[in-house]
């Protein structure tokens, strides 16, 4: 094994054993990533190198006083390295494993067993494939001759007939033109009046005589059962097709289809519980469970946007620094941020973006805010997902119910997931609540989640 191969088998032993994944959302710095890069702290594996056996100083080449000779070693100078000094404050960039958001996603997935495969709305490009569609009109040297003909071919066999069967109609007693007419047009044969017209003409010159004084049968029914009529295409194998009659209306022109090509793009809004009740600890759960689902939907869209929302009575937008630190004394009403959601929402078309609304607090609001107001906000706005994580270390406080208002709301809908965080070690359970949950809807469309909603706005 070379050298470069042993490099790169023991980085892959460094690689696998990196802190678990699961354990390093629950308890490792999330600080130390930013939203294109994850840092994972990961155990140190010292990789080969080559080192000089430096017991002996003499040689061949030794020069004298200090002099060094042709073909002898030379010391680095002093100050690169051979002195003592403070041991360095930072540490190497080989104590972490780092990666984009893209194998985030993916070993997040493969960690937590999903497979969620996000849909492209919005058309970014439009290109020209094969020349697989037809249309009626184009230029000469795109005539699809295959189709011109197979058409021409359809119609002339769906207007062929058993000419002598029908003639043979003729000779039944009493039976004028119109009487042959409406017994062909019973049978199903595709003839005219003005053939049947002309055949007895013909006959009656072949005959020297009037159709209707060459009686053979007495009836047509007679005649039926005498006389078989033979298939259009029995004729054809035996006799073949002299020519196929072709109309303006048979041409086809080959012309390359529209391939759409659209992106994988979401938006994706966090809102936070500012209110005096969000201490320290429950904002840090808050910081977990969110933060990788930010990285997750990075590494799954080709675009993402985040807009972050914080509230107490009243909500406002942040950015992403202020969104996790910043507290107020004021009250709750969470009704005040899906308001503001509704209106950044409004920049993204859901017909042309991907939305997520994920929300988190104590599960503490105002009075009947929930039932009266949050509830119909989140039915009304359209989103893949609508999700809601209450952070509560130690336990459901017995004025939380926001929480459990909107589950027993939506029942087991598959665009609404409620989770429950109340220590660190609950979060990648969190975590796979609200994904798993997306997972199931991916395939969901606007109008079978509205049309599934009982009165009493069930999503089910």
């Amino acid at each position: 094994m070379g050298l470069t191969e042993d490099r790169e088998r023991f980085r892959a032993i460094g690689e696998k054993r990196r802190e678990d994944l699961s354990e390093f959302i629950a308890h490792g710095d999330l600080g130390g990533s930013d939203p294109d890069r994850v840092r994972i702290p990961i155990k140190i594996v010292d990789l080969p190198a080559f080192e000089y056996d430096r017991r002996e100083a003499g040689g061949v080449g030794q020069g004298q006083g200090g002099r060094p000779q042709p073909g002898q070693p030379v010391d680095p100078e002093p100050g690169e390295g051979d002195e003592d000094g403070e041991p360095g404050e930072e540490g190497g960039d080989h104590e972490y494993y780092e990666m984009d958001p893209e194998e985030f996603a993916r070993e997040l997935d493969e960690a937590l067993g999903l497979d969620l495969e996000p849909k492209g709305k919005r058309v970014v490009e439009e290109v020209e494939g094969e020349f697989a569609d037809t249309a009626r009109a184009g230029p000469k040297g795109t005539l699809d001759v295959d189709e011109f003909f197979k058409r021409g071919l359809k119609r002339h066999l769906a207007t062929d007939f058993d000419d002598a069967y029908v003639r043979e109609g003729l000779f039944v007693a009493d039976a004028d033109v119109d009487d042959v007419f409406a017994w062909a047009r019973e049978q199903g044969i595709p003839v005219s009046r003005a053939w049947i017209a002309d055949a007895a003409a013909t006959v009656a010159e072949e005959h020297d005589e009037p159709v209707t004084a060459l009686d053979r049968w007495e009836s047509f029914d007679a005649l039926e059962a005498e006389v078989d009529i033979e298939p259009v295409s029995h004729r054809i194998r035996r006799e073949g097709i002299d020519s196929v009659p072709f109309r303006r209306e048979d041409e086809r022109y080959r012309h390359p289809e529209v391939i759409e090509k659209r992106e994988r793009n979401v938006v994706v809004v966090n809102v936070r519980d500012a209110s005096g009740s969000m201490r320290e600890t429950k904002r840090e759960l808050v910081e977990r469970v969110f933060t990788p689902l930010d990285w997750y939907l990075t590494g799954k869209y080709d675009a993402a946007e985040f807009r972050y929302v914080v509230h107490d009575a009243e909500a406002w937008e942040v950015d992403r620094a202020e969104f996790f630190g910043i507290q107020s004394g004021g009250g709750t009403r969470i009704s005040s941020a899906y308001e503001l959601v509704e209106e950044i929402l409004e920049e993204y078309p859901f017909s042309e973006w991907n939305r997520y609304v994920f929300a988190a607090g104590d599960s503490e609001n105002a009075g009947s805010d929930t039932t009266q107001s949050v509830i119909p906000l989140m039915e009304s706005i359209d989103a893949n997902l609508h999700a809601y994580v209450e952070t509560q270390p130690g336990g459901t406080a017995a004025s939380a119910r926001h929480a459990d208002e909107v589950e027993k709301a939506f029942g087991d809908a598959d665009d609404v997931a409620v989770a429950r965080v109340s220590e660190p070690a609950d979060v990648t359970d969190a975590i796979y609540e609200i994904l798993s949950t997306e997972a199931e809807a991916r395939d969901a469309t606007v109008d079978s989640r509205s049309a599934g909603r009982t009165d009493g706005g069930d999503r089910r």
